[in-house]
């Protein structure tokens, strides 16, 4: 049970990391490396160096394991929700609001970008995947430091890639030397491994941070309602620059509300007219309501004031059937 527990709670995971890490520097020191050539000749800035950027990427690592990626606690609308306030800031009362989708499994309204994790149980801002190896989301909040992670344990992976080729002297290769070195060689294949699953990570993630996107966007587009139904391929960029910006120094939780529907801005989709057309539906976005809702008296109200201007308006182009107006179809009538 307590394995199982531990198991669930990620720490067998985070252990055998930790312990594969500092395992494999171990052996970059017991053979015949130039990091131990170097601490024999006393010569110990590097090897200081290199034991403090394994320290640094190791709590990198718990940092991204541990931290809240952007857990939804609360409904979006909640008086309590960490964006209420700044939505009510950035957006304009012109501006119509999202239709917020209610999460199936925590009940709760998302936030746009968010999802639900099934392996966390939690809704996650802007949620990007969920991450087997430090056994968390990332997300919203912890998805900028996961990438510094990568960066610096991509360095560490590369020196270390060095420090384990210095060491293996193929042309003295025999079942003597195969058997002295074995634990070297299967370091060396460990890193090999590590460094090309980094670099295809820290390139993806970094492409992705630059068009302002994530994992999951990327993947299920055609799925994601206010991305299927956007006039545009991607409503949250903002160019190159800005989007890095935004991504490594906000330092806080973004209105994605308010960027996807900003008053003016090209990227934001035109709320639906109020205008009736014959023989359409009235609703042209599923994702769009009014503030107040449809079904409110106010929203009644204008719909029978258009109908009326409308009849009014053929009324006066058509004098002949005036006196003789067909039965039902006064504005009071309507209403």
């Amino acid at each position: 049970m307590r394995l199982r527990a531990a198991w669930e709670g990620g720490w067998v995971v985070r252990g055998a990391q930790t312990g594969l890490s500092w395992g494999i520097a171990l052996a970059l020191f017991l053979h015949p490396t130039d990091l131990q050539r170097e601490v024999e000749r006393g010569e110990l800035l590097q090897p200081l160096l290199f034991v403090t950027l394994i320290f640094f990427s190791t709590v990198l690592y718990f940092a991204v394991s541990l931290m809240d990626p952007g857990y939804v606690e609360e409904d979006q609308d909640g008086e309590k929700g960490p964006m209420r306030e700044e939505q009510k800031s950035m957006l304009s009362p012109a501006v119509p609001t999202l239709r917020l989708r209610r999460c199936g499994y925590c009940m709760l309204k998302q936030p746009m970008r968010a999802k639900h994790c099934q392996t966390c149980q939690h809704c996650i801002r802007r949620y990007d995947h969920h991450c087997p190896w430090v056994k968390n989301c990332i997300g919203e909040r912890n998805h900028p430091l996961f990438i510094i992670y990568l960066a610096v344990q991509l360095v560490v992976l590369l020196w270390a890639l060095l420090e384990a080729w210095s060491g293996l002297h193929f042309e003295q290769f025999s079942w003597t030397w195969l058997q002295r070195n074995s634990v070297l060689l299967l370091s060396f294949l460990v890193i090999v491994v590590c460094t090309v699953v980094a670099v295809l990570l820290l390139v993806s993630h970094l492409y992705l941070a630059s068009c302002n996107t994530t994992t999951w966007e990327f993947m299920s587009r055609h799925r994601i309602s206010y991305l299927r139904q956007c006039e545009v391929e991607n409503p949250f960029d903002q160019g190159v620059l800005l989007n890095l910006w935004r991504f490594f120094c906000a330092g806080r939780l973004i209105a994605w509300e308010s960027l996807y529907l900003r008053e003016g801005g090209s990227n934001a989709r035109p709320p639906p007219k109020m205008t009736p057309k014959r023989n359409e539906s009235e609703s042209e976005g599923c994702i769009f309501q009014s503030e107040e809702g449809e079904n409110t008296p106010g929203f009644a109200s204008l719909r029978t004031n258009v109908l009326d201007s409308d009849l009014a308006r053929r009324a006066n182009c058509n004098p002949a059937r005036d006196s003789n107006p067909a039965p039902g179809l006064t504005g009071r009538s309507l209403q």
